[in-house]
């Protein structure tokens, strides 16, 4: 077992700059899935999986997802050319670059408010061996997962790895820490009183805002916001405003049935690490208050081919999307390395 542990310092804001999105000239395409897939609590279901793959369909190729709220467009291209998810570690010349690899994305089961029903993570996995069979891809040659991303990707390990060569799992475990699971409850009873409200949006907005506070750390708020004011004889804490921008462009792409079987199925991962036999960097933070570093430590001791890194970061859970340089050396390290046999 290799433990290798990379920390960084608390990155000032300059340090993470926004990524310039210029459209890779990489071939794009898209398309949808339709088939049944035996979903682990709700039975027999008739699902569409919708993907995009970025770059040659010959090269080899790598899975690329992110969190509940990410999709299949990680990055901007020719043919689709508005900003993607990743932008900072896809595109030519990057972490994940189109040129290296053929990279496939997707929207997760039940991304679209359709599928009401129980979603574990195994079904997740599933559902992509079932689109690699129809792409007619294999073998992945890795398989990059941030947070949900991440967990989908350890039962995609253990479930399917004679079709994958090795997984980086970046904040996110074999298990949802069960202080993790009940902030998401009080998030998903925001929803359900927005409901009894005839406003399930309203509570989809404060269950977004709550969840923003999980994701990120005291630090960063301390460092990024000032004292509360009186504004119209009320009292608002500064941080306001910046929640309200990012409940309202969450509300505005995400249906309410979404979120709440997406953020059920979060808490419905359950893995023995044992059951992994293929090499998984495992990239955990030590200010992630969803995915406590105890529990990475954990995943580790237990994995049977494992590398650690622990990074430092104020940007807490969101550091995979904020820490630029640091989560794109893991990567370059992680999908150069030939799987030890």
């Amino acid at each position: 077992m290799s433990l290798a542990p990379a920390l960084q310092a608390f990155a000032p804001d300059p340090a993470c700059p926004p990524a310039i999105v210029a459209p890779t000239p990489a071939p794009a395409r898209r398309g949808t899935l339709a088939f049944e897939l035996a979903m682990r609590h709700a039975g027999l279901r008739a699902v569409e999986l919708r993907y995009e793959l970025l770059g040659d369909a010959a090269l080899p190729a790598v899975l690329v997802a992110g969190g509940i709220s990410a999709g299949r467009h990680v990055a901007a291209s020719d043919a689709f050319p508005s900003p993607g998810w990743w932008e900072a570690q896809v595109g030519e010349g990057r972490a994940l670059d189109p040129a290296r690899h053929c990279l496939v994305a997707i929207d997760w089961l039940g991304a679209d408010g359709r599928l009401d029903a129980p979603i574990d993570p195994a079904d997740q996995a599933d559902a992509i061996a079932a689109l690699l069979d129809a792409l007619g891809i294999a073998r992945l040659a890795g398989f990059v997962g941030c947070s949900y991303g991440a967990m989908v990707g350890l039962q995609f390990a253990a479930r399917h790895p004679a079709r994958l060569a090795r997984l980086v799992a970046i904040s996110g475990s074999h298990r949802a820490h069960p202080y993790a699971s009940a902030w998401r409850a009080l998030q998903r009873r925001a929803v359900a009183l927005g409901a009894l409200q005839c406003d399930e949006r309203d509570g989809l907005s404060l269950a977004r805002q709550l969840a923003i506070l999980s994701y990120r750390t005291p630090e960063e708020f301390d460092g990024r916001f000032g004292p509360a004011r009186v504004v119209g004889g009320v009292v608002r804490a500064e941080a306001e405003d910046y929640l309200d921008h990012c409940a309202a462009k969450y509300v505005a792409a995400t249906p309410p049935t979404a979120f709440l079987r997406l953020s059920e199925s979060i808490d419905l991962q359950a893995l023995d690490p044992r059951d992994v036999p293929v090499p998984v960097t495992v990239v955990a933070v030590a200010e992630d208050r969803l995915v406590p570093v105890q529990d990475a430590y954990a995943l580790v001791e237990r994995l049977p081919r494992p590398r650690l890194h622990v990074l430092r970061s104020r940007y807490g859970h969101d550091a995979f999307l904020k820490e630029h340089v640091a989560i794109a050396g893991v990567l370059r390290e992680a999908l150069r390395q030939e799987p030890r046999q």
